[in-house]
């Protein structure tokens, strides 16, 4: 595995103007992972040696990734401190977080990250006006440890919330809970980890804008929080204070929600989508609302599905071809076109994915070459090719590998 040598501080502070897989595996929300360019923004001096990531994870307006040695870094917006870097400026091209911490991964939010250490503890940073971050303040610009003493697996940052799985496959959230998202019969915010009802056991979970969705230990899907559009995928429009069974008696690989609609991927590694399904981001050839699985169209076979926020969706099939489908504002959908499609359509430029992760109109992978590309929404730097130039095609991200 390559090592990595960090940028200057020159190198990685280029403010831009300006104000979220494990594709495949269980993990982070909308993660992509490494085993081991066109349309390039302005002229940026760099070290010699390149970061070699082996995560990337979109947020709202900021990705962040894993260096191949641990480290954490974001780029894009940051508002509310959530790169981590110290400061609240936006950058384009990654930035270290501080505090030398090493991760097993991070996941960014709306305007927050969390990510767990090696060592099985969360921390968060950024925005905590909820109680997002899991501890006191109300906004962080470096990590602080999520208070408690208990060992976690994995984290999972929402808009507003963050859940995280113990190390015992036991659920706690906390943050905003105005949709009942965190799990626990209640619609009260909740600064600290708090239990989620139900006694189930989780192996993965996804943190959406106002829903959580997870794979319990045996393989079945839940959701629970808002369910205005069928995003809990039960067969109602029912708002859910306690984790409901997905309807249609499938097992899962991974189940994830985003936004206001939700996909997961069943055993046979066929994609199943549900929820609002404006510009065709369920992938079934419609516009209509869904509130239980449908097939997505095309019988393509999926490593990884995640859904947006933006009413588009992107996946990775077995074949390491990365495929999106729905709204394509900006060119999120990376086919080149900002023409919004309805079934899965190919993501341009031939490169072969191990895994893709999206956040608001933006889409960031990891190559089977182990290079890290965006495209999409770049307002903020998101993408981090060293401008907020928007992309309909894969840009390499300055700096990574």
């Amino acid at each position: 595995m390559l090592s990595c040598t960090l940028f200057s501080a020159r190198c990685l502070r280029a403010p831009v103007l300006g104000a979220s897989i494990l594709a495949g595996l269980t993990g982070c929300q909308g993660d992509a992972e490494s085993p081991t360019g066109p349309e390039a923004g302005p002229a940026l001096a760099i070290a010699t040696q390149l970061l070699s990531f082996r995560r990337i994870t979109a947020g709202g307006w900021h990705t962040c990734g894993v260096t191949a040695d641990n480290l954490a870094y974001c780029w894009g917006n940051n508002d509310d401190g959530q790169l981590g870097d110290g400061t609240r400026t936006d950058r384009s091209t990654p930035v270290a977080v501080k505090d030398g911490l090493r991760f097993l991964h991070v996941s960014p939010g709306e305007d927050h990250t969390c990510g767990v250490t090696l060592n099985n503890r969360v921390y968060c940073w950024g925005n905590n006006e909820s109680g997002q971050l899991g501890n006191t303040g109300v906004r962080r610009l470096r990590p602080v440890r999520v208070l408690g003493v208990r060992s976690y697996l994995q984290v999972n940052a929402g808009n507003w919330h963050t859940c995280a799985v113990t190390t015992s496959n036991v659920l706690f959230c906390w943050g905003d809970n105005r949709w009942g998202q965190l799990g626990d019969g209640t619609t009260t915010n909740r600064p600290v980890p708090v239990a989620v009802a139900g006694g189930l056991r989780f192996r993965q979970i996804i943190a959406g804008t106002a829903n959580t969705c997870g794979v319990t230990t045996g393989g079945r899907g839940y959701c629970w929080g808002v369910n205005d559009f069928g995003t809990v995928g039960d067969g109602t429009t029912t708002r859910r204070l306690t984790p409901v069974l997905v309807a249609g008696g499938r097992s899962f690989r991974q189940v994830r929600v985003n936004g206001a609609h939700t996909c997961g991927l069943a055993l046979d590694r066929r994609a199943y989508c549900w929820g609002f399904n404006e510009s065709g981001a369920l992938g079934d050839g419609t516009e209509t609302r869904r509130l239980s699985p449908v097939a997505v169209r095309g019988g393509l076979t999926f490593s990884g599905v995640v859904p947006g926020v933006g009413s588009l969706t992107c996946g990775v099939t077995t074949g390491n071809r990365a495929y999106c489908w729905g709204d394509n504002f900006v060119g999120g959908l990376g086919d080149g076109t900002t023409t919004d499609r309805l079934t899965p359509v190919a993501v341009s430029g031939g490169h072969q994915f191990i895994g893709v992760s999206t956040g608001y109109h933006h889409t960031c992978g990891i190559t089977t070459a182990n290079r890290v590309y965006c495209w999409g929404h770049n307002g903020q730097g998101q993408l981090g090719d060293g401008s907020n130039t928007n992309r309909r095609t894969p840009v390499p991200v300055v700096g990574a590998m």
